[in-house]
């Protein structure tokens, strides 16, 4: 392809969250404007599916040319039949983007005005109404895509400076135009993986964080239990082969250089005469919760970087059907609007944040549970027992959340329903499966909250918060600073809420 524009995660990154504009002379509009010229003169004498006949199963009909440009519009009337609350503004705008990622490869025909105007949206933050419901990830995400394509030919509504308006309202304040059917705009719009990949970046960024923060959580927990380090040893890691869990393994070592409350085994056991003891009072090895993080979070950063992978190839493709392409000058028809690829690794990614608080709980429960951990008060109680209850009630919080995080652990990718009278007879579901990942997500964050303001009132049990390493002694401090160490009973929600808004937005960047 003479076409080498591309988005990378890191600009998709900068224009969701730090207000990157996307500038028109970066892009390839020669090239789009090349495409749109050639399948305006192929198509003027062929059948081809979508421009001169119908849709699916009715594609066996050919339409009168007299008609052509309302089939386009018809097919976005008909499809914006979604349900459900709205995408968040966050997800709905990287669907934006991926769409114009799409168009940006060359080969879906369509007329430059349609780039120009999708670019204007996400530039200006008009965020079309995308219902949650509607997509079976087949032909695509035809309906939710189709209220993207609502909105820009004037109808619809659009969610701009914190209001729902009408579509062709916040055009006319921003002085825009609707776009305008040529050949195959309305196909070429709703055809496609763009709001399941959309929905995949947002989930990306997110899951990377959690990784991080749940690495550090990690580090934190040995260094309360004052585990012997080795087990993030790098020896004892590359003997393992995968790269996930030397990686990680090396991030702890990173994370935890400069501790005083971790203990070095060839000091306090192979070096301190204590061969004749016959009991240990300290673990010789600590529970698998903190022992194995290398081994439990490494799968889960290799199993995100090919998710990362994926979701930038899927970003950059030709996701709808027919593929026009002027460099071979046909018109090819296929199935790249078929979302499996994102539905399996979105599959992938839930799992794995599934057992990001899996780990936080079994964590968890190792802080709260004096009869294992040995050197805590039960519930990080400082207060009297029996009378103040410390974070008992915050444990049931975080075990039901992550119940529920093991129940939508249950793979999408695998479920599909035949429909469309049969013309869609395996559909990949994969925008639902984007939006389970987002819910399992959600509940991670909500269980890392606690985590963290329950190992923030266990440094204070113990007093050891200057003999923290520097990473995790700056992150104590952040969170001490949200919730002061609690003696009395207190309401937690507002708390849990705080520290999970912290953890959100404040990348480690350690």
């Amino acid at each position: 392809m003479d076409n080498h524009f591309t988005f990378t995660l890191e600009y998709v990154r900068q224009v969701l969250f730090e207000g990157r504009k996307i500038r028109l002379e970066e892009l390839p509009m020669a090239e789009v404007e090349s495409c749109y010229e050639f399948l305006k003169e192929f198509a003027s004498d062929k059948v081809i599916y979508g421009i001169n006949t119908g849709f699916g199963p009715m594609a066996q009909w050919r339409v009168d040319d007299a008609f052509l440009k309302d089939l386009q519009y018809n097919i976005i009337r008909s499809h914006s039949t979604g349900a459900g609350e709205p995408l968040p503004d966050i997800d709905a705008k990287s669907a934006m983007i991926a769409r114009l990622g799409t168009f940006l490869q060359c080969r879906s025909g369509v007329h430059p005005e349609v780039v120009k105007l999708l670019v204007e949206f996400i530039n200006r933050d008009i965020i079309p109404f995308i219902p949650r419901h509607g997509s079976v990830g087949a032909s695509g995400d035809l309906v939710q895509l189709a209220h993207i394509a609502l909105t820009l030919i004037g109808e619809g509504e659009v969610h701009w400076k914190g209001e729902w308006k009408a579509s062709k309202e916040v055009m006319e304040e921003n002085g825009l135009k609707p776009f305008e059917i040529h050949i195959r705009e309305g196909l070429s719009i709703t055809n496609g993986t763009s709001v399941m990949t959309g929905i995949g970046v947002v989930n990306q960024f997110q899951a990377e964080q959690i990784l991080d923060w749940a690495t550090l959580a990690s580090v934190m927990m040995n260094e309360i239990a004052s585990s012997f380090d080795d087990l993030m040893a790098q020896p004892l890691n590359e003997v393992r082969r995968h790269e996930g869990q030397q990686v990680i393994a090396g991030r702890m070592r990173e994370l935890s250089k400069g501790s005083g409350c971790l203990q070095q085994r060839e000091h306090e056991l192979y070096d301190n005469g204590h061969s004749a003891d016959k009991v240990f009072e300290h673990k010789v090895q600590a529970y698998y919760s903190l022992r194995c993080t290398p081994q439990i979070l490494g799968p889960v950063y290799e199993t995100l970087r090919n998710a990362r992978r994926v979701l930038e190839e899927e970003l950059n493709s030709a996701c709808d059907n027919p593929i026009v392409d002027p460099q071979t000058r046909n018109v090819y028809h296929g199935g790249n609007f078929h979302g499996d690829y994102i539905s399996l690794e979105e599959d992938k990614v839930k799992i794995a944040m599934v057992r990001v608080a899996m780990t936080a709980e079994r964590q968890l429960n190792y802080l709260f549970h004096d009869r294992i951990n040995g050197i805590l008060p039960p519930f990080l109680n400082l207060g009297k027992l029996g009378l103040n209850y410390g974070m008992q009630a915050c444990q049931f919080t975080a075990t039901s959340t992550t119940a529920e995080c093991q129940t939508l652990a249950m793979p999408n990718y695998v479920h599909s329903i035949p429909n469309n009278n049969d013309n869609q007879d395996i559909v990949s579901m994969g925008t639902n499966t984007a939006l389970l990942c987002a819910q399992v997500i959600e509940n991670v964050w909500q269980v890392l909250a606690i985590q963290y303001i329950a190992l923030a009132q266990a440094v204070d049990c113990l007093g050891i918060a200057d003999s923290l390493s520097p990473a995790t002694r700056r992150i104590y401090s952040d969170i001490r600073a949200i919730v002061p160490v609690f003696i009395e009973d207190t309401p937690f929600y507002k708390d849990i809420a705080a520290v999970q808004a912290y953890l959100k937005s404040h990348p480690l960047n350690l």
